[in-house]
């Protein structure tokens, strides 16, 4: 884990190119203006599940964003893999409940997006396909930052409301959270 700092915004995730897109989401919304705002906790690849890195520092940093008062955001990116939205949901829960720790309430900054099977599905979708969440083949994108133009789209999705029918269910969860966190 990265040195802790006060930041406004705290993403904890699977990969980089989770890290990629979070970044370029947070700042082309215009919640993040400065790198300084930021902190990233990113799973150490070839050390362990990625998810399991996921799980365990979600539930330090939602602990952690309760007890300051600096006012800080905890986003969330892991693949729903086999399991999808709810599962992912309810195995953070979980790992919350191991550590002794409260789950996420409507209270806590903190939003999740879990794309399913994993982000690639989102970036098809993106791309104007049809996607079919249960299917993990969707092609990696060359370089991580190569997101730019998907996190284009999403934006303007975003701020226009819609998503372009039929979403994944899991981005569509996605939006929900954004909104939330927006509320």
């Amino acid at each position: 884990m990265t040195a802790r700092r006060r930041v406004q915004y705290v993403v904890v995730c699977e990969d980089r190119q989770h890290e990629t897109f979070a970044r370029r989401f947070l700042k082309a919304t215009g919640l993040v203006t400065d790198r300084s705002q930021l902190r990233v906790e990113r799973s150490p690849g070839g050390r362990g599940a990625a998810d399991r890195f996921v799980q365990e520092t979600y539930v330090t940093e939602l602990e952690a964003g309760r007890r300051t008062h600096v006012a800080t955001t905890l986003l969330v990116l892991t693949d729903g893999n086999a399991v999808g939205v709810n599962g992912r949901l309810r195995r953070l829960d979980e790992a919350c409940q191991r550590q002794g720790v409260a789950t996420r309430s409507p209270e806590d900054r903190a939003t999740v997006f879990v794309p399913t099977w994993n982000i690639e599905t989102w970036f098809a979708y993106l791309d104007d396909e049809t996607v079919d969440e249960s299917r993990k083949d969707y092609p990696r994108l060359p370089k991580p930052r190569d997101c730019r133009r998907h996190v284009g789209v999403l934006v303007e999705m975003c701020r226009s409301g819609e998503l372009r029918p039929p979403a994944p269910r899991s981005l569509r969860a996605a939006c929900r959270e954004y909104d939330a966190l927006l509320g």
